[in-house]
């Protein structure tokens, strides 16, 4: 984008900020520190701080680093023989809560294992009982293990930009009890007047990482770097997390679409958690949306990926790049101006994404009537090619349409989809085979182009010839029955018709694959002459809609569904369509059938 949205221009004058580091973040998947994203973060954090903006961190990893060192720890105090005993099981060291005691007893005589049972068992009510109370102290010993490393890290790699950190340790306490509230409002404000950046995290090793209620303040570290954003006063939050921003459903799913703001009404859908950390992305919505919430001097909230190294320069240097662009997701205070300059940005997006559509739905509709031409230019027997390529590529790539297909299968589980359109959903080896075997069928047959059906004479030297000709371009909307693509589009080549296809959501992925590998298929078999396009495959709703006013190209709707899909298409295009009415079935009982 050339130009920043005004909304986007307004945040880079936020002159305090509070950036939120999350364990997906400065942790790679094996719980080590990502060396590369956090010296990102700090480069950057650096950059915009000798611009004059007072910076502080939420920083979470303390937790992971912790454990390896315990476990490193761990391994080390144990003798020869406890080693021994564990076998293969040693990475389970400490995950199950085992501490230091009861490693070294094992390398106490039997004597001296007497006498420190007795110590043992007079302060046992002094240890955790449970699994559960045994994990919550394991974990706090780890946070105050992990806080040393991580500061130390966080101290090497600002010292490289001769920047100075401080470490802020909190509980939900501090917030309650106002002496410690006014101590640390005066500790946060000296140490931004001193140029130090204060890197907060959670007093795990008080707080237990105990579970959290309702009532309580803050639940993790999306939710403390929210309360700690409205109490320092600061202008703008950042949630650095794993994913770009806030999505419309899971990234994960296909057509899944990233969110430049987030509306208070808005309703996402939310995939799975990180492997690390506590929260995710219902946590830091509920975070961001607490940050901005009505009578907090934060004003703004921007969730962005801190996979990408540029993410906190993209929002907070003082000139717009449009290399970099506008990225993440931003939240605003409802009511306020920023909240309205962002709607009236999107609706003006909304409204030049709708004529990009529509664009894009001629051309797609023209590539196909365009290559339908040149299909119907073929003999009969390079069309005959073509079928027998898709027919063979089907069985080929069958392990990757199953693939396919059982994400729509699990999706339709999760969903709670009826069983008898789950059964349709499913693909096997035994259909596809099935499938193969049809579409060769129909290769086999006679050309069914140029066919003379009916001649009369009208007049001496006037001969009316009625002959089979392709009709064109097809718009065929079906039911969520991936094996019919296959069936349709083999009937459209035989025939030299162009394809326009738009297959029930239930289907997306399924429907995805099939049509690459019948794409594939099309252009290998015809050696090059006839491309992809001639069968395209439409994904969204907005499509269909300006598709139904291409009557300058598409020739024929064929609607496969309810009454009421057939209704809405026939009111609403101009183009002939062949539609069924609603379905009448008759039982004839024969007089000599018995009344049993």
């Amino acid at each position: 984008m050339s130009k920043e949205p005004e909304s986007r221009r307004a945040i880079r004058n936020a002159r305090r900020i509070l950036i939120k580091a999350g364990t997906s973040v400065v942790a790679n998947d094996d719980g080590r520190p990502s060396l590369t994203r956090l010296g990102a973060i700090c480069e950057q954090i650096a950059e915009i701080h000798r611009q004059g903006i007072e910076v502080i961190m939420v920083s979470s990893g303390a937790t992971g680093m912790g454990k390896r060192l315990m476990r490193k720890h761990g391994r080390m105090s144990m003798t020869l023989a406890a080693v021994a005993s564990f076998g293969d099981n040693l990475h389970q060291l400490g995950a199950e809560g085992l501490d230091t005691h009861t490693q070294r007893a094992r390398s106490l005589s039997s004597d001296e294992s007497k006498r420190k049972f007795f110590d043992q068992v007079v302060s046992s009510n002094e240890r955790p009982h449970t699994f559960h109370d045994s994990k919550k102290t394991y974990d706090s010993a780890c946070a105050a293990a992990g806080q040393f490393e991580m500061m130390n890290l966080y101290n090497a790699l600002f010292s490289q930009m001769e920047e100075s950190a401080a470490q802020v340790l909190l509980t939900e306490g501090d917030f309650r009890d106002e002496e410690h509230l006014n101590h640390l409002h005066y500790s946060i404000e000296r140490l931004l007047s001193a140029g130090i950046i204060p890197i907060i995290n959670e007093n795990d090793a008080v707080s237990a990482n105990r579970g959290y209620t309702e009532g309580d303040l803050f639940s993790d570290n999306d939710s403390l770097a929210a309360i700690c954003a409205r109490s320092f006063a600061c202008d703008l939050l950042i949630l650095l997390t794993d994913v770009e921003g806030v999505f419309d459903r899971p990234p994960s799913e296909s057509g899944a679409k990233l969110l430049p703001f987030y509306s208070q009404t808005q309703s996402v859908g939310i995939g799975e958690k990180s492997k690390h950390g506590r929260g995710g992305m219902d946590s830091k919505i509920s975070a961001a949306q607490s940050a901005v919430e009505p009578g907090s001097r934060c004003r703004a909230c921007m969730v962005l990926s801190g996979v990408d190294l540029d993410a906190i320069r993209s929002v907070m240097t003082e000139e717009y790049d449009p290399a970099v662009g506008p990225r993440g997701t931003l939240f605003a205070t409802p009511g306020s101006e920023l909240e309205k300059q962002a709607l009236k940005e999107i609706k003006d997006s909304e409204s030049t994404a709708a004529q990009s559509v529509s664009d894009g739905a001629h051309q797609m509709a023209t590539a196909a009537r365009d290559q339908a031409r040149k299909l119907q230019t073929l003999p009969h027997s390079e069309r005959k090619a073509i079928l027998y390529a898709v027919a063979d590529a089907l069985e080929a790539e069958k392990e990757g349409l199953l693939v396919a297909n059982k994400i729509d299968l699990d999706n339709a589980e999760r969903d709670g989809t009826e069983l008898q359109l789950v059964r349709r959903l499913k693909l096997t080896d035994a259909k596809l085979a099935t499938l193969s075997s049809g579409i060769r069928q129909i290769a086999d047959q006679p050309d069914p182009l140029g066919v003379v059906k009916a001649k009369r004479e009208l007049a001496d030297g006037l001969i009316l010839s009625q002959i089979t000709v392709p009709i064109g371009v097809l718009m065929i909307i079906f039911e969520s029955r991936p094996d019919s693509m296959p069936q349709i589009s083999a009937l459209a080549l035989a025939s030299g018709n162009g394809l326009l296809l738009k297959g029930g959501k239930e289907a997306a992925h399924s429907n995805e694959a099939i049509h690459k590998v019948i794409g594939d298929a099309i252009e290998k078999g015809s050696g090059g002459k006839i491309t992809r396009d001639v069968i395209a495959l439409v994904t969204s709703r907005g499509q269909v809609a300006d598709m139904l006013k291409l009557d300058d190209v598409v020739d024929l709707v064929i609607p496969r569904g309810s009454n009421a899909l057939v209704s809405y298409i026939k009111a609403n295009t101009r183009i002939p369509v062949l539609g069924h009415a609603d379905g009448v079935c008759h039982v004839y009982v024969d007089k000599s059938a018995k009344d049993s």
